[in-house]
């Protein structure tokens, strides 16, 4: 399907790609009442919602709005009527709502097309209506592609019943859309059905928020009445105006993403010839394809819902079946609901991702939301019978005394108001009625069987066909995957980790066969959608698998229930392998398994396997026809005279071949292979299609390791832990993608090709994106026949020993790897020596690439120009390594001598350097006199190799890094900047956090980071304020407020589709992007990860490109590439691909010192650069001079090829791709299939940019904070006192943030005495309430507030109370959003009421009372008391190594809640001299007034005493004084949740300091 207005597929870019997300909001009277009230008001909410929206180059191109309502049966028959045209009553007529073709033949035609299908399915077509609309405001690019807006009336046909007509509507809307899509007519592409429905209206279109009501007058009609009004404000990554993907859709409006789209597309086709329906009958052969090709995750999980819905499906039960809830791991989940959803399990797998949905069929209304509580969705009741919705609080004024209700969606959750039953009803509610519909439990123990259950097999003595060795050889297996990859898997239960990046060939460049496995890349969660913490967070994964036949999804009722086969993860044992080999007799022949053999006659060779593949695929289907419901591919009997096809292939083909053939529902696929060794192997066979495989050869390997295992290991206990490591990995790899369960990732496809033609492609990986052709099946055959022969023929080489690989280290004999020891020596030596010469030596052994390719740029050839430009007119290198940066590498994971180095060197330069992630010492912030030593400057035992500093030196990166971890972001660091980097993912590992261990965590590093000694760090997967693009705006947003002289920018790794998700990050309002390669990255990360996560720098900086000036956006941001950048011809490419700078980490490492020993996550790097082990340290070396030098040798080699290009300016040169050319003659026999035509394509945009060329509008004028600026002008000048009150609404987000930064810039991180400047405020605040706020600012808040209150709190105080108006009771209601004080360093925040999820997510210090918590809170938490006055959600302190927390346990079940992996529990005692004290404690603080919170030295009862106190002083509230008043019955229902870690250091502290305390600052 294509969309009008979408450009087609050009280069790299894809409409495929494309993202969006949103802000949804819905209103509602409960009893069902309609009213023109209702639907100004659904238009209000949506102009409130405006700033979750975005525009692109043209401010009258909005990314989509609309509203959907229930049918104006008034308004209709006044407007019908003038036509003479009576309408049948209420109910028995349906309007269609039409985007028409501006072509009047193709619009006729589609005309034609719907009054005959009308009549073929027995309805009356009643007449056509066009709809007013008025496009003045519309951006041209928009009215460009405005179709014509008709309504068709259709009146219900006397054979139908009343209640089958919505399902008719369906069928008709189906078939048309059929009949139109195969026009061969110009324009048809415009056609599309908003809506077709008796009891719903869509309007909807390209449109901006404030342009729906004008856009269609029919809204402004006091006639136009709606008992509902749901309405949705789009945010796509991309500014082409695309009518048909603007919301709501015919059921649904979504905020978030559908992360196994593929997947879930595939499955559907895939069910179709086993799919039948008591209700539709024959017409469900009408309704194919079901999900047009090419549709956004929204519209087809829209059509899957009808579908749902039209076989028989209640609303609700059809959204639970399609996002079900985490009920795997459930602990507290009742036995009916558990049943229902593992019942469920088999019929669909979950449509995974964020997701908050709010779901209509005209007679109920409601929303869910997904597993993990991703998306916000917060609503209210009022007395007089209404219920709003929204993505935040706010979006309409409703007098707080009228609201009896304040709440919030809960993960997984669902709140359903029932309008013809005029009532609500609530989730438990609801799922309890459905789960006691059936009787699910009985049918599941009619029909579950599980693998594991089922009695031992003996298996048969067979002896291997060859020896071990041979096998091995002949499946590609090296030296390094034993010792690097399954030795710590079978030792430890997980995978190993490795640093430095990736520095060998691409697969396809090789000259070394390459497993098929490594031609793909994992994809992986950035900005769009985020990853999730498969650790901390396990609870919302599953690793479930069934195997078999999938039921009738549209059966609803099944008495006699479809037999299903279950494994808990999908490694299977020798002993579970050969239970599915026997199943039919263990099953009673109810499973049937068919072995096909993946191997054919050796004597064949490469040609050989294309038919053998065809012979596989039709014998599958053969015993797929026979009666097989398991299919097991084995290639078990290679030998000398079978070669095995590579299990991957196999696997894909016969997947993709049953589901052409309509038969992969009806059989399980388990892959016995000897191939699969690591996680990314087994991570590939299950996004292709394995519901379970059986690594034979692998465990076989396990038991000739002995050796090399623990002497105490046994084998079985080897294959155990081996096991635990791929499935531990598995879960790693899924959460990179935010996917939590298998049955979603398997067939989801979740990978890029780089190196494979696209036929091949096509063919046996249907729908993976492939993008530089490569190599085909004839390459991948040969690479399988060379291995074959290895292991058979007489090679003396391989007679005794497995190649020794050199994948992962450099070997003589190995891959080949562009950091050599001669590479390394050359650069050092030019470096230090100053020699420019020897630095051109060592450029040549990296860009000569004839005999050895390493890289797509290096089969680029640069077209030189006919006349040189002379040398010395080009522009000076001084000019040019001013567009140079220093990755962004932490002091934690590089040592202090080699991260100042780096900043001295590149501040002499003009460049700029990185924190990295972990905070950065104000003591660097100084200006220097020069003549002082770094240990003067930043302190005597901080520094083991010093340094003499040089006047005009500075130590302050000028680039401040904010990434998920937020160690160290403070107000001062975050003023201290002239950049601020968002790193959303990381070359060497996107997708995933990271973990600095204790024993790295020295007193400086904890210093830095506002953290403990001793204590470990952990880095989420995700930033928990980004989980779409419209949260990255509003961080962008609040990182600009807090530092508006700053430029902000965001950090991607390559991969397919990152030039529109890039283009939605400009939209965002960065000011600066960096492309990073999949090759890059300098810390610590799983094997498989830096091997196969991410793409080239090249591919994904010209996608960038391309997309960027397609929407004619490129002038508006900074664009920089990193990844393995090493010589001045790496920057000049990069700048022809579109790169204004460029960033470099491991080459000024090397320049320092670094000998790439890879040993960094070790803590022993020999040189001192990367370890913060004092002795080894002694041993740095580097010296800003050398990394000088460096950067000037690049640039001047950048000067002679600007030179023989022709060019002057460096800024001439960005973006001219099409100066370079493919080398020719490339005879390797597998990369001489490249094209690189796409990635060298230059889109022809009249007028676009091509390098950066103008500023951001960061809409700064319009926030708040200025008038709180002035009215605090006293105390930023004098430290005077201030008191003033103000109005807050939802618009006005990040208040006090630009407030705090004038406080940093003035006073760092001290800030001002506590409460000089109190600000009350009244209403609802917007997101960002109080974020980095400052020691001194006080914000009282009378009213509630929406997500992210007091982001990066730094010493400021957070008050929050309900209005005083309001009825409600506090304790009850939500009064804050989600992600609560996320990093927040220090600081007091009291809010009365509940918050939402992850309250206190990685909270450094801050100290915070909340009256109850949703599911999360704590997590991460390294710091800081938190006190939760009421009920927790689950999985608290998830992750928490610091701080601690206490709970009021009323319920007593707290510890089903609690994540205890890393936290103990204890009671707060409670005798009563202790309850006296705390009594009279109570009455001196309200004296004094004062807080402060000591772990060390304070009793459990005082630190509580003292918290709620203030509590009940700040905010008034009820409960505080409840339980003060009664504390000989509360203190011994608190809990007390310490960290293992944390009392582990506070006593070693309390050993040797017993008067140094750990304090939370007040």
């Amino acid at each position: 399907m294509s969309h009008p207005g979408l450009p087609e597929r050009q280069g790299l870019y894809s409409p495929e790609q494309e993202h969006d997300a949103c802000g949804v909001g819905f209103i509602a009277h409960i009893k069902g009442k309609p009213s023109h009230a209702i639907v100004e008001q659904g238009l209000q909410i949506l102009r409130n919602l405006t700033h979750r929206g975005a525009v692109g180059a043209d401010p009258l191109a909005g990314d989509g709005a609309g509203i959907l309502i229930q049918m104006p049966d008034t308004f209709l028959r006044r407007e019908f009527g003038r036509q003479d045209l009576q309408l049948p009553k209420n109910g028995d007529y349906a309007l269609g709502m039409l985007f028409l073709p501006r072509a009047a033949h193709t619009r006729a035609a589609c005309e034609q097309i719907i009054a005959a299908v009308v009549k073929e399915e027995g309805q009356t077509f009643i007449g056509w209506r066009d709809v007013p609309t008025n496009n003045t405001r519309l951006g041209k690019g928009v009215q460009a592609v405005e179709p014509v807006v008709r309504q068709a009336c259709i009146g219900r046909g006397t054979s139908t019943p009343p209640k089958a007509f919505e399902r008719k509507l369906f069928v008709i809307r189906k078939v048309v859309e059929h009949r139109v899509r195969a026009l061969d007519l110009p324009d048809k592409d415009m056609f599309y059905a908003p809506s077709l429905s008796s009891r719903t209206l869509v309007y909807k279109g390209m449109l901006l928020a404030d342009q729906v009501g004008e856009y269609y007058p029919d809204l402004l009609d006091p006639d136009m009445t709606s008992a509902l009004a749901l309405v949705h404000q789009r945010f796509s990554t991309n500014t082409f105006p695309t009518w048909d993907l603007a919301h709501p859709f015919r059921m649904i409006a979504h905020n978030g993403e559908i992360n196994t789209l593929r997947g879930n597309v595939n499955w559907m086709a895939a069910r179709r010839y086993s799919m039948s329906s008591t209700l539709l009958g024959k017409d469900l052969d009408k309704l194919w394809p079901l999900i047009a090709e090419g549709q956004s995750d929204s519209a087809s999980f829209d059509n899957a819902l009808e579908l749902l819905v039209a076989g028989g499906y209640p609303l609700a039960h059809a959204m639970m079946l399609l996002i079900p809830e985490a009920w795997y791991e459930n602990k507290l989940m009742d036995e009916k609901r558990k049943a229902f959803y593992e019942y469920h399990a088999a019929l669909m797998e979950p449509w995974d991702g964020p997701a908050a949905v709010a779901f209509t069929d005209g007679r109920q209304i409601g929303a869910t939301l997904d597993r993990n509580g991703l998306r916000p969705a917060r609503y209210l009741i009022t007395d007089d019978d209404f219920v709003v919705m929204a993505s935040e609080m706010g979006v309409l004024d409703i007098p707080q005394h009228k609201i009896v209700k304040k709440w919030r969606l809960q993960p997984g959750k669902m709140f359903l108001i029932d309008l013809e039953a005029g009532c609500i009803i609530d989730d438990a509610e609801l799922k309890a009625q459905l789960a006691a519909s059936r009787p699910y439990r009985d049918w599941l123990d009619k029909s579950q069987i599980h693998l594991e259950d089922l009695p031992a097999v003996a298996a048969p003595a067979v002896a291997a066909n060859s020896a071990l060795l041979d096998r091995q050889q002949a499946f590609g297996y090296t030296q390094e995957d034993i010792k690097f990859l399954m030795t710590p898997m079978a030792a430890t239960g997980q995978e190993a980790v490795g640093s430095m990046g990736n520095d060998t060939p691409l697969a396809v460049l090789s000259n070394r066969a390459k497993p098929l496995y490594t031609y793909f890349k994992q994809l992986f969660a950035q900005v769009t959608n985020p990853p999730i913490d498969p650790i901390r967070e396990e609870m919302v994964m599953s690793l479930v698998s069934i195997i078999g036949p999938r039921p009738n999804l549209l059966s609803l009722d099944a008495n006699e229930p479809q037999l299903r086969l279950e494994v808990s993860q999908p490694v299977l044992s020798a002993p579970d392998m050969e239970k599915i080999h026997k199943i039919g007799k263990l099953t009673g022949n109810k499973f049937r398994s068919t072995t096909l053999g993946m191997c054919y006659a050796a004597a064949q060779g490469a040609s050989g396997m294309a038919p053998a593949l065809a012979a596989l695929c039709s014998a599958a289907e053969r015993a797929v026809h026979d009666g097989a419901n398991i299919l097991i591919l084995s290639d078990r009997a290679t030998d000398a005279a079978q070669l095995p096809i590579p299990a991957l292939l196999a696997t894909s083909a016969v997947h993709h071949h049953l589901i052409r053939a309509g038969l992969r529902t009806k059989v399980g696929l388990v892959i016995e292979t000897g191939s699969a060794r690591e996680v990314h192997h087994f991570a590939m066979l299950a996004g292709y299609g394995a519901e379970a495989f059986h690594p034979y050869l692998a465990f076989e390997t396990l038991a000739a390791m002995k050796e090399q295992l623990p002497a105490d290991l046994t084998h079985a206990e080897a294959c155990k832990r081996f096991t635990k490591a791929v499935a531990k990995g598995l879960l790693k790899v899924m959460s990179k993608m935010g996917i939590s369960t298998y049955q979603s990732y398997c067939g989801a496809q979740i990978f890029e090709a780089i190196g494979l033609n696209s036929v091949f492609v096509d063919k046996y990986f249907t729908g993976t994106p492939t993008r530089v052709e490569g190599a085909g099946l004839t390459e991948i055959a040969k690479e399988a026949v060379y291995w074959h022969r290895t292991a058979y023929g007489e090679a003396p080489i391989y007679r005794d020993a497995l190649d020794a690989g050199g994948d992962y280290a450099y070997r003589v004999r190995g891959e080949a790897h562009m950091w050599t020891p001669q590479t390394i020596a050359k650069l050092q030596n030019a470096t230090r020596t100053g020699s420019f010469q020897t630095y051109k030596e060592y450029a040549a052994l990296i860009n000569d690439q004839s005999e050895r390719l390493m890289t797509l740029r290096g089969l680029f050839d640069l077209k030189k120009a006919a006349q040189p430009v002379p040398l010395a007119e080009v522009e000076p290198a001084a000019e040019i390594v001013k567009r140079f940066v220093t990755g962004a590498m932490s002091l934690g994971s590089i040592s202090t001598e080699a991260h100042t180095t780096l900043a001295i060197a590149m501040n002499r330069i003009g460049g700029k350097s990185n924190t990295g992630e972990g905070g950065e010492d104000a003591n660097r912030f100084k200006k220097l006199r020069g003549g002082e030593k770094l240990s003067q400057v930043i302190g005597q035992g901080r520094i083991e190799r010093d340094l003499v500093l040089r006047e005009g030196d500075s130590l302050r990166s000028r680039i401040k890094q904010v990434a998920s971890g937020r160690f160290g972001v403070t107000a001062e660091y975050l003023t201290s900047a002239d950049q601020i980097q968002i790193k959303m993912a990381q070359g060497a590992k996107p997708g995933e956090g990271g973990q600095l261990p204790g024993d790295k965590v020295s007193e400086y590093i904890a210093t830095l980071r506002f953290a403990v000694p001793g204590v470990g760090l952990i880095s989420p997967p995700p930033h928990h304020d980004i989980y779409s693009i419209e949260d990255l705006a509003q961080l962008i947003h609040d990182l600009k407020n807090v530092n508006p002289s700053a430029s902000i920018s965001v950090k991607l790794v390559a991969e397919i589709g990152v030039g529109t998700v890039a283009a939605g990050v400009v939209k965002a309002h960065a000011d600066h992007l960096t492309i990073s390669g999949h090759d890059g990255g300098t810390g610590a990360s799983p094997l498989s990860s830096l091997m196969y996560a991410g793409g080239p720098w090249e591919i994904g900086l010209a996608e960038t490109q391309q997309t960027l000036v397609l929407n004619n956006l490129r002038g508006r941001v900074a664009v920089q590439a990193d990844g393995q950048m090493k010589t001045g011809r790496d920057v000049t490419i990069g700048a022809l691909l579109g790169a204004d700078e460029f960033g470099f980490s491991t080459a000024p490492l090397v320049v320092e010192g670094c000998i790439m020993m890879r040993k960094c996550h070790l803590n022993t790097c020999p040189v001192g650069v990367a370890t913060q082990n004092p002795e080894l340290r002694k041993r740095f070396t580097g010296q800003p001079e050398h990394v000088v030098n460096y950067f000037f040798f690049v640039a001047e080699e950048v000067r002679e090829l600007m030179s023989q290009l022709g060019f002057r300016k460096f800024a001439d040169m960005i973006g001219r791709a099409d100066l370079i050319d493919m080398r020719k003659g490339v005879a390797h026999w597998k990369a001489s299939g490249l094209d690189f035509s796409r990635i060298l394509y230059q889109p022809q945009v009249a007028g676009a940019a091509t390098h950066h060329s103008e500023a951001q509008d960061h809409g700064l004028d319009k926030a708040l904070d200025h008038q709180l600026i002035a009215k605090s002008k006293s105390a930023l000048a004098s430290k005077q006192p201030v008191q003033f009150e103000m109005a807050v609404r939802n618009v006005n987000r990040t208040v006090g943030a630009m407030l705090s930064g004038e406080v940093a810039k003035r006073y760092g991180h001290a800030g001002l005495p506590e409460d000089t400047i109190h600000i009350k405020l009244k209403g609802t605040a917007g997101q960002s309430f109080g974020a980095w706020l400052a020691h001194g600012v006080t914000l009282e808040l009378e009213g509630d507030a929406n997500d992210y209150v007091g982001k990066g709190l730094s010493g400021g105080r957070i008050v929050v109370y309900p209005s005083k108006e309001a009825k409600i009771k506090p304790e009850e209601n939500i009064i804050a959003g989600n992600t609560v004080l996320y990093g927040a360093i220090g600081g007091e925040c009291y809010l009365r009421g509940v918050a939402g999820e992850r309250f206190a997510v990685r909270n450094s210090g801050a100290l915070a009372v909340v009256e109850g918590v949703g599911d999360h809170g704590c997590e991460y938490m390294t710091g800081g008391t938190v006190v939760v006055l009421g009920q927790a959600g689950r999985n608290f302190a998830a992750g928490m190594s610091g701080g601690i927390a206490f709970v009021l346990d009323e319920a007593g079940d707290f510890r089903k809640r609690c994540n205890m992996a890393m936290v103990e529990l204890e009671a707060v005692p409670a005798e009563e001299a202790q309850v006296q004290h705390a009594g009279d404690m109570a009455g001196e603080l309200e004296k004094h007034g004062r807080v402060e919170v000591n772990h060390l030295e304070q009793s459990d009862i005082d630190i509580l005493l003292t918290l709620i106190t203030r509590h009940q002083q700040y905010t008034g509230s009820a409960r505080a004084r409840e339980i003060l008043g009664n504390l000989g019955r509360y203190l011994p229902k608190f809990v007390k949740i310490m960290p293992t870690e944390y009392r582990r250091a506070l006593a070693e502290m309390a050993a040797t300091q017993p008067r140094v305390a750990v304090r939370a600052p007040a």
